[in-house]
């Protein structure tokens, strides 16, 4: 996209690229144009000219003086009044200038257009009177050379005519009553053309008291003076009376002021034509030229206007007003602004009562250029949210004219380093790029500050939000998240019905903040919420239990597949080795309370990650300070908006808490050993996996990531199963191995299969006896002989303590013996005798030729029924060896049906300098505790 910002286009005028203008630059005095004291945009004609916006409401005024004085027509009285800072006292220097004629009209610019309609070449020089209320008091007369000016009739014929005219009216002056209207008629007519501006005349009359004489006449004379100017310039064809009138009682000053701009309205309202005031249209070219040089590439500018356009046409979800023809038109007569600054200082800021119409928008917008100057802003154009409200002398324009109360708002909530529009921006680089949180804050400031909570609709909508903040090239979806983040955390910002504006009354957010700090400690407050909304959403199958935020002294030591769902705190991290989750599940497969864990390969893990648990705790946080806020609606004595507000919050966080938890919660991991090569097993390592689903219950991904990972197996081919039989258990010393054995050492060792249930064993060996290819099956073993051998084909298989599972090789063998010795019972009907004599079945081993024999009937087995053993431990690790032992050892004792263990802890210490009391105590109450049936400390 190549278009160009619009600091490449054009330029601002010096003052405000310096920054050297001041607040009386824009704020107009006609007095000091007189005086010749004014700068030079206001008192240089040419320069005057160059910089002012002709206006409709200037033009028709401008028209009707070019008249008058030229004896064409005209209204004779024309009465300015705007609202403050409208452009009253900039019309009238207008007008001054070209009655004065100080320098030729083809030299003011705007002016000679005037003339061509009207016909006319050139304009006579005029007499001017100017009579600035300010300046004039009325109780100090003026010197004027040997005369001394005591009123405004005085002075306006001193101003006129010099000397002769004041003579013609010298005793009126002198005694304070108005001269009449023919006086004043002569006057105009004997120094014709003549004009008459008259500025800030209520400042002047106000200051009257009735009854009361001043040098400057009484507040009747005054009255009547004014009454018979209007008169007399109507008699006169090239007399003209121009006065500035405020609009409102604000401007007029106390009751005074307001009762002179009564009289005053009633008296010009016989004869005056009132000048139509400046439209928001006339104030932006007005701004424009007062704050910008001449642009220096119009196709450029057109090229940035008709972008915008573009991507307002294209997008859909912008304000309507910007999808008819006459927007892109509107743009660019606006430019560098864009006309949604306007339309917000215009229609919104202009109903403050206080507001400056034209000179404060002028005002704030030399401001808002110089600092974006001065940051080098790249914007396209100038638009709500590129003003910088966080400038000090910017943000002091701006609450200049709202209530009391807003600073903290705009410092907070809006703009600054401090802000929380500043600190998502920092936070997120996508909002940070292009300051989206700021752009949007400042947006919803421009328009919706000035509305009030009396109004039936405040602020503004998502629409005119976004046309406050988009440029090309940026997604508006992206400010739309930035509004809904905003929404979520500022403590001035309201919403509703799609409208969205700042108070300086803080919204429930900030109640909703101050009881976030009441759920603490977390273990307490937050984890019962967290719990609760993971056990709706974990059940099913394979999990024979899940166990959410269970210690694991209450999660039993059996052969059932459990899920163990850790606490936030107990979080993991990809790839890292060791985590605050592998730490707390090593301690879970250890132990059971304070026993061994017998059946470490029992349970798999859940836990959330690391970088998730803070958003976790803030959600649940917010939703319970929300849910906390209805139930105490009462209390609070909320209206029925903010309890529809705390609703709503309450709702949607409670649909994001759930999904958040969903998110966070996404790692499984379980214990594993590998097999070394020279035998043995090696350390215990975590195998970790990520669960991603968009289910609401996620048991269904975690089996599915457990299965396809073959951490947990729900089905098992016999070539598996046959793999584990030759590495552990089926040797040349070895033929067999107890079913039940086998169950139990899959699920104590996490360097074994992890099979959903036993099930998935005794299908796999079903499976598996069915084929001569993998192993045989027996019920039991009486002696070298196995009962019930299964081996080729189908049988049930059962779980006992006598079920084996037996080597092919053995299993072929007998089934070979025991046909040879049907083959042979067959053809002989005998049996061979062995070399005792007794009757005996005969089996070869492999590689042998001769039969080996077994008895068919031996002498029952003596068997040990007792095991007494010592073992000294090391006092430093007796926790861990005792650990070893009891794994090693006492699990093989405890693991037989019908075997009584008894186990005798016994400890002896000698200190040889005795021990101290604190330690005797701590021992003996720890004892007790304990339950120890004997325990003692002795002198010797």
């Amino acid at each position: 996209m190549n278009i160009k910002p619009w600091r490449d286009l054009i330029k601002p005028h010096q003052n405000v690229l310096a920054g050297t203008f001041q607040e009386s630059e824009f704020a107009a005095d006609l007095n000091k144009v007189v005086m010749g004291s004014a700068p030079s945009e206001y008192q240089d004609p040419s320069i005057f000219f160059e910089r002012t916006f002709i206006t409709e409401g200037m033009k028709l005024m401008l028209n009707s003086v070019i008249k008058r004085l030229t004896g064409k027509g005209g209204d004779p009285v024309v009465q300015l009044q705007t609202a403050f800072g409208g452009g009253k006292t900039h019309a009238m220097i207008a007008v001054y200038h070209i009655a004065k004629g100080d320098k030729p009209t083809f030299q003011l610019p705007g002016i000679p257009p005037l003339l061509d309609l009207l016909n006319i070449s050139e304009l006579p020089r005029a007499h001017v009177a100017v009579l600035d209320g300010n300046s004039l008091s009325p109780s100090q007369p003026r010197k004027k050379g040997n005369i001394t000016v005591n009123t405004l009739w005085g002075e306006m014929a001193w101003q006129i005519g010099g000397e002769e005219a004041y003579r013609r009216l010298e005793k009126a002056d002198q005694e304070g009553t108005s001269p009449g209207k023919e006086i004043l008629a002569d006057i105009f007519q004997r120094f014709s053309p003549s004009i008459v501006l008259m500025d800030e005349t209520v400042a002047y009359i106000r200051q009257f008291v009735e009854g009361k004489a001043y040098a400057g006449g009484t507040y009747g004379s005054n009255m009547a003076f004014l009454q018979a100017l209007t008169e007399a310039s109507g008699h006169v064809p090239t007399a003209m009376v121009l006065a500035s009138l405020p609009e409102s009682d604000i401007e007029a000053g106390g009751e005074r002021g307001k009762q002179a701009l009564r009289q005053i309205e009633h008296l010009f309202h016989r004869l005056e034509a009132i000048w139509k005031p400046v439209s928001s249209e006339e104030g932006i070219e007005i701004v424009r030229r007062r704050v910008f040089s001449k642009l220096s590439d119009p196709e450029a500018r057109d090229a940035v206007c008709k972008t915008f356009a573009d991507m307002y046409i294209k997008g859909g979800n912008y304000p309507s007003e910007t999808m008819e023809s006459n927007y892109l038109e509107r743009m660019k007569s606006a430019y560098p602004f864009h006309p949604e600054i306007f339309d917000r200082l215009y229609e919104d800021w202009a109903s403050l009562e206080n507001f400056q119409r034209t000179r404060g928008v002028l005002r704030l917008m030399a401001m808002v250029v110089h600092r974006l100057w001065m940051d080098d802003n790249k914007d396209y154009l100038i638009m709500p949210g590129s003003i910088p409200m966080h400038d000090n002398q910017i943000k002091s324009e701006l609450i200049r004219y709202l209530p009391t109360g807003w600073e903290p708002v705009l410092d907070r909530d809006v703009d600054g380093p401090k802000s929380m529009p500043t600190t998502l921006d920092k936070n997120d680089t996508r909002f940070g790029r292009i300051h989206a949180a700021r752009r949007v804050s400042r947006s919803i400031f421009l328009g919706s500050a000035p509305t009030t909570s009396g109004q039936k609709i405040r602020g503004i909508n998502a629409e005119h939000i976004r046309l406050g903040c988009t440029q090309p090239e940026q997604s508006s979806g992206t400010f739309d998240d930035a509004l809904n983040r905003l929404n979520d955390q500022l403590y001035y910002l309201y919403s509703g019905n799609d409208r969205y504006w700042y108070d300086t009354q803080t919204n429930l957010r900030r109640e909703a903040e101050d009881r976030m700090s009441r759920f603490e400690p977390k273990e307490e407050h937050l984890f019962p919420e967290i719990a609760k909304r993971l056990k709706a959403n974990l059940k099913g199958y394979p999990f024979s239990s899940i166990h959410v935020f269970t210690p694991h002294s209450d999660i039993p030591d059996d052969m059932h597949i459990r899920l163990v769902v850790l606490p936030p705190t107990e979080h993991h991290y990809y790839k890292r080795k060791i985590t605050m989750a592998t730490k707390t599940a090593g301690e879970f497969i250890q132990k059971r309370g304070q026993q061994p864990r017998l059946n470490q390969n029992r349970l798999i893990f859940l836990c959330a990650d690391e970088d998730a648990t803070s958003t976790v705790y803030d959600n649940t946080r917010r939703y319970l300070a929300w849910k906390s806020i209805i139930d105490d609606k009462d209390a609070l004595n909320l209206d029925q908006h903010r309890i529809k507000e705390a609703t709503k919050n309450c709702h949607d966080y409670n649909q994001r808490l759930n999904g958040v938890i969903h998110q966070a919660y996404k790692w499984v991991i379980a214990p594993n050993q590998d097999a070394e090569t020279k035998g043995g097993v090696g350390n215990l390592y975590w195998e970790e996996q990520k669960v991603m689903t968009t289910d609401t219950n996620i048991i269904n991904a975690i089996t599915h990531v457990l299965a396809e990972n073959e951490m947990l197996i729900p089905r098992w081919s016999p070539i598996h199963l046959t793999n584990e039989l030759h590495r552990w258990y089926l040797k040349a010393d070895r033929q067999d191995i107890s079913l039940k054995n086998l169950w139990e050492d899959f699920c104590r060792y996490p360097y074994m299969p992890r099979l959903v249930d036993f099930k998935v064993l005794q299908d796999t060996v079903s499976s598996g006896i069915e084929s001569t290819d993998f192993f045989g099956y027996a019920s039991g073993r009486k002696e070298s002989r196995y009962i019930g051998l299964i081996f080729g084909k189908t049988g049930s298989v059962c779980y006992d303590e006598k079920s084996l599972i037996v080597h092919k090789d053995a299993a072929h063998r007998q089934i070979e013996a025991e046909k040879n010795q049907s083959d042979q019972k067959d053809q002989n009907n005998n049996v061979f005798p062995t070399d005792n004599g007794s009757n005996s079945i005969g089996v070869a081993e492999p590689g042998t030729k001769n039969p080996i024999t077994h008895p068919t009937e031996t002498e029952p087995l003596k068997r040990s029924k007792r095991f007494h053993g010592t073992v000294i431990l090391d006092p430093v690790k007796a926790s861990l060896e005792f650990s070893t032992i009891t794994q090693e050892v006492i699990q093989h004792f405890s693991s037989i049906i019908g075997t009584e263990v008894n186990i005798t802890l016994e400890i002896e210490a000698i200190s040889a300098h005795g021990f101290e009391d604190e330690i005797i105590r701590t021992v003996q109450e720890n004892s007790r505790t304990l339950g120890f049936n004997h325990a003692e400390f002795e002198e010797d």
